[in-house]
């Protein structure tokens, strides 16, 4: 019988992972590496990115671009393909949250939430997704949030999108299954991070998420590994189209 432990072993496989300059992005570069992957990391932040590679060594690089900027996109395909070859996992976690009340919003935040968040990880995923039918075999990861099924207050454009990543999920999972490339979704609770900064610096407000949750607790980094690993890996070649939460069970109170 094989070791069911080499199902998540990511040696051989090369991964891309936007908006990996902090946060869940930069997590998702150290569980991927740590699982034996090749990273290449994209974001804006060259400082971020270089400190992050030099923790992972040989095995990553690094690319500075802004992913929503669409008439780059080419140049930025070339550049992540450059170090390690086309990408067999690409995770999407590059995204911004203007936090704008609905009578507040802005043209100009709307555009460029829906541009970060929800086009840029299809755009994006349409360049690499022939290579990887080429190789019969491809993961596709996005963030998701709990604001895919709930609302909260001045989330209207960061919702709407990250509804839309759930969909977008289905929809390229219907597309891209039958090569072998499947598509998920995770979808975190509170996670310390740049973007839940101001809700982790209010002490009544994070102790009041953490009691939400069924475990007691708002997420560590590190609660994010084995998920990460499961849908970037062989381990979960039978699930395609799926939005999995990891919020410690908000979403089921």
């Amino acid at each position: 019988m094989a070791d069911p432990r080499s199902l998540f072993n990511l040696a051989g496989k090369t991964a891309c992972i936007t908006g990996a300059s902090s946060g869940l992005g930069r997590q998702a570069a150290l569980a991927l590496a740590g699982a034996g992957a090749s990273v290449i990391v994209v974001a804006r932040r060259e400082e971020p990115l270089g400190q992050l590679t030099s923790k992972i060594g040989e095995q990553s690089a690094f690319v500075v671009a802004d992913v929503a900027a669409r008439d780059q996109l080419d140049q930025l395909v070339d550049a992540i393909c450059t170090p390690f070859g086309s990408p067999d996992i690409i995770v999407h976690a590059a995204g911004v949250n203007t936090r704008q009340v609905a009578d507040d919003v802005t043209a100009e935040g709307w555009d460029q939430t829906l541009a970060l968040n929800l086009s840029a990880p299809f755009f994006l995923s349409q360049k690499l997704v022939p290579a990887m039918r080429g190789k019969g075999w491809g993961r596709i990861l996005h963030f998701a949030s709990l604001q895919s099924s709930r609302a909260f207050p001045g989330g209207i454009a960061y919702g709407a999108t990250k509804a839309g990543i759930a969909q977008l999920t289905r929809a390229m999972a219907e597309a891209w299954s039958q090569y072998g490339i499947t598509t998920n979704a995770i979808g975190p609770g509170f996670f310390p991070t740049e973007l839940t900064q101001a809700v982790f610096d209010d002490e009544v407000r994070s102790a009041r998420n953490a009691e939400q949750t069924c475990v007691g607790r708002n997420g560590r980094l590190e609660d994010l590994n084995g998920p990460l690993l499961f849908l970037c890996s062989d381990a979960s070649s039978y699930v395609t189209g799926q939005l999995l939460m990891v919020d410690g069970g908000f979403t089921a109170k």
